[in-house]
């Protein structure tokens, strides 16, 4: 059974768009609407409504894809199987990540990965928690990097502390201060990351006695830096997403140290690809010797 329609049908999905399904599978727009009216014919159902906007899944569609999904992942998983059985490392490795672990980690496991693993193909999916969960529960990705806990069921391998620090303008009276206290944080205006964006402020924010003014909500840690640079209020960010760069804002202390777990979440260890697995153990070890830049 040929599979090129199963995969046409998951694409569109993915990219919204018949176009952008065609560039990615390398077919004619017109190739990718006769694969979907076939597929549709053969299951003896519509699939997907088309218009001009884009398309989207009908009930049916939706009830199907979830199959198409389990299908091309154990069919993906046999490739790998074979290859491995015929001493060939080939297969394709899906991960869910973020802004902080695409900037800081990703680029130097990735090159560490490809250096003993040339024919393992990596595609990133960048979201926020929220996303990379929905992801793994519906199979769009086999594993994502985390801040621990996940909500899912879900294994998880923790892979590094993150210190929680908070963030003011440098021209702020409290810029010369080592730490700052829950009190003095009561007084001045919050920057909040928007729910699902960023779970760890909030994990923090639940153990203080006092909750600060929250005068604006961004959606981006690095949007979130920019405001307080500029005046707007202070907040609580991890070192690594503000090391990462320079900046012109003023680090300190928590008055209680707070740090955010890094992981690794993954559905099954066991049942992962063998590309995935191999993936996973490269990040494991290439963490271990990372360090934060001073």
């Amino acid at each position: 059974m040929s599979l090129i329609k199963y995969e046409v049908f998951q694409t569109i999905v993915e990219l919204g768009s018949l176009a952008r399904a065609a560039e990615t599978l390398g077919l004619t727009q017109s190739a990718v609407s006769h694969a979907l009216s076939s597929l549709e014919d053969e299951l003896g159902c519509v699939l997907m409504i088309r218009n001009r906007t884009g398309v989207r899944l009908t009930a049916n569609g939706e009830r199907v894809l979830k199959h198409v999904r389990n299908m091309l992942g154990c069919h993906e998983q046999l490739k790998q199987e074979v290859a491995a059985i015929n001493g060939i490392e080939a297969g394709i490795v899906r991960i869910g990540t973020f802004s902080s672990i695409s900037i800081n980690w990703l680029p130097g496991i990735m090159r560490r990965f490809r250096e003993e693993h040339l024919r393992i193909e990596i595609k990133l999916v960048n979201g926020d928690f929220d996303e990379i969960e929905d992801g793994l529960k519906n199979g769009t990705i086999d594993f994502g990097f985390m801040s621990l806990p996940a909500l899912g069921n879900f294994e998880t391998i923790p892979l590094r502390e993150d210190r929680m620090v908070c963030i003011v303008p440098k021209e702020h009276p409290l810029s010369g201060m080592e730490r700052i206290t829950f009190a003095q944080m009561e007084q001045e205006s919050f920057i909040m990351p928007t729910p699902g964006c960023d779970q760890d402020v909030r994990r923090v924010l639940q153990k203080l006695p006092y909750q600060p003014r929250v005068q604006f909500l961004a959606g981006d840690d690095y949007a979130i830096i920019a405001m307080v640079e500029n005046g707007l209020g202070i907040s609580i960010i991890s070192e690594m997403i503000l090391k990462s760069r320079n900046h012109r804002v003023s680090m300190l202390e928590l008055e209680i140290p707070c740090s955010r777990s890094l992981g690794i979440v993954v559905p099954s260890r066991k049942q992962a690809s063998p590309a995935a697995n191999r993936f996973i153990e490269a990040a494991r070890l290439w963490v271990e010797d990372w360090r934060l830049p001073s």
